[in-house]
């Protein structure tokens, strides 16, 4: 029983009147049908609109998520794959639809609630993992809530006594925040403003990275409005995850994409000679990290070579002995270096133009590892998280801060030693020519 163009074993409803914000047809007769079989937990009513609903759709025959329904001379047959059969005349079809109303108000949902767009259609199944479990269990779950995470968000659904899906979504990190901490929101599209800026302020170029602030929450959304609200949090990344759940993920690799770089970004094709690929491995290893980006990297340098680094960060500490194996387990995939890549490759592709030079330093075995554990602290993000009181790690402030003022001369050089002898930028070009450079890409930066 499938009707064409449509979804499996169902069609939307003809003749339906729509009303409110939630889009469910008005009831086209009153009261409700005390439901016998929704599940535990829940004071179940069976809408009559579901009723009449469920009785136009039998004449052409439903079959979805283990019930189904069809028209048979002046009645019903009812059935489930739990191994219920019911046969009723035509006037008794409220009264059936009670004894299976887990069933019909589940197929009510996801026909004439739901968004019917493939992707968030998918989404929303995916929340309440709807095609694991059977809808009794799956209804006992709603009564008390079921959760899952998207990135940095925790969705939380729910359904009513007639099915009906709502959704509290915040941040995970405010799990277990008392709701009178948090700001409430009501419209989706306020998630836009949310995400532009992380707890302390400071704009996010990217919407994927770790970064999303906390102490906000959408305490009940429909499903049409948490779709749209995950959606402004991270924009692409339903489209893209449905796309790879269909194998129609469409990837778009480093060469291909440094090729149609053109204007100021047209730089990054110079420092890509087909000579291999270990400066865009070290591309990969900086940008398209867990800790960087939730995103699962798909992309390699071209469509016959992969990257030598995972598709996600490096996992394992660097002083952990593990080096950078990686994994990268994020739920949605990353099809193309974003714009950031770019924009970080193209300010690389320059740095790299510049001729190695020998520098000599003096300075202690401790002083040295001390160097490397503050870039590391830097690189990972760790630098604000060194308590000032820990003067056991290398990157504390005050280490660095006694450091500088033993190594470092009047001017800031290391050791004494300028970067500059002749006075030329680190590259070749003079301060001048380097300092327009670097006002350009802050320019950039702020856009």
């Amino acid at each position: 029983m499938r009707w064409a163009g449509v979804r499996a074993g169902t069609r939307r409803l003809a003749g339906a009147s729509w009303t409110g914000d939630r889009g469910r047809p008005r009831a086209q007769t009153e009261g409700f049908i005390p439901s016998r079989s929704l599940g535990p937990g829940m004071n179940a009513q069976v809408d009559p609109a579901q009723v009449d609903a469920v009785a136009e759709a039998a004449a052409d025959g439903i079959e979805f998520d283990g019930f189904a329904a069809e028209r048979e001379g002046e009645g019903y047959v009812l059935a489930t794959d739990e191994g219920s059969k019911r046969v009723v005349h035509g006037d008794d079809i409220a009264d059936a639809a009670a004894d299976y109303a887990a069933h019909v108000t589940n197929w009510y949902f996801w026909h004439a609630e739901a968004p019917q767009a493939d992707e968030r259609w998918a989404l929303l199944r995916w929340l309440e993992r709807a095609d694991d479990e059977r809808v009794p269990d799956r209804y006992e779950g709603l009564a008390a809530g079921i959760t899952r995470e998207w990135g940095q968000l925790r969705v939380t659904a729910t359904a009513d006594e007639t099915g009906s899906r709502r959704y509290d979504l915040r941040h995970v990190d405010d799990a277990d925040a008392d709701p009178a901490d948090l700001d409430d929101h009501d419209d989706p599209l306020d998630a836009r403003t949310i995400a532009k800026r992380d707890d302390r302020g400071r704009y996010r170029p990217l919407k994927t990275a770790p970064t999303l602030q906390t102490g906000w929450r959408f305490p009940d959304l429909g499903p049409a409005e948490l779709v749209t609200a995950v959606d402004q949090f991270y924009p692409a990344t339903i489209a893209n995850w449905y796309r790879e759940r269909e194998g129609d993920l469409d990837v778009t690799h480093w060469r291909e994409t440094v090729e149609r770089q053109s204007g100021i970004y047209g730089v990054v094709k110079t420092w890509d000679r087909g000579e291999g690929h270990e400066h865009v491995d070290w591309v990969a290893e900086a940008c398209c990290a867990d800790s960087q980006c939730l995103k699962r990297r798909e992309w390699q340098y071209d469509e016959e070579t992969d990257l030598d680094v995972d598709g996600g960060a490096s996992t394992t500490p660097r002083d952990s002995g593990g080096g950078t194996a990686g994994g990268g387990d994020g739920r949605f995939p990353c099809r193309e270096p974003c714009s950031v890549v770019i924009s970080a490759a193209r300010r690389w592709t320059k740095l790299e133009g510049e001729q190695s030079r020998t520098y000599e330093f003096e300075l202690t075995p401790s002083e040295k590892e001390q160097v490397e554990a503050v870039v590391d602290a830097v690189a990972d993000g760790r630098a604000d998280e060194i308590r000032e009181a820990d003067l056991k790690d290398d990157a504390n402030r005050y280490r660095a801060r006694f450091l500088r003022a033993k190594r470092f001369d009047d001017e800031g050089n290391l050791s004494g030693v300028p970067t500059d002898p002749e006075g030329e930028g680190a590259d070749g070009t003079d301060a001048a020519e380097s300092s327009a450079d670097e006002d350009e890409e802050d320019e950039e930066a702020s856009e």
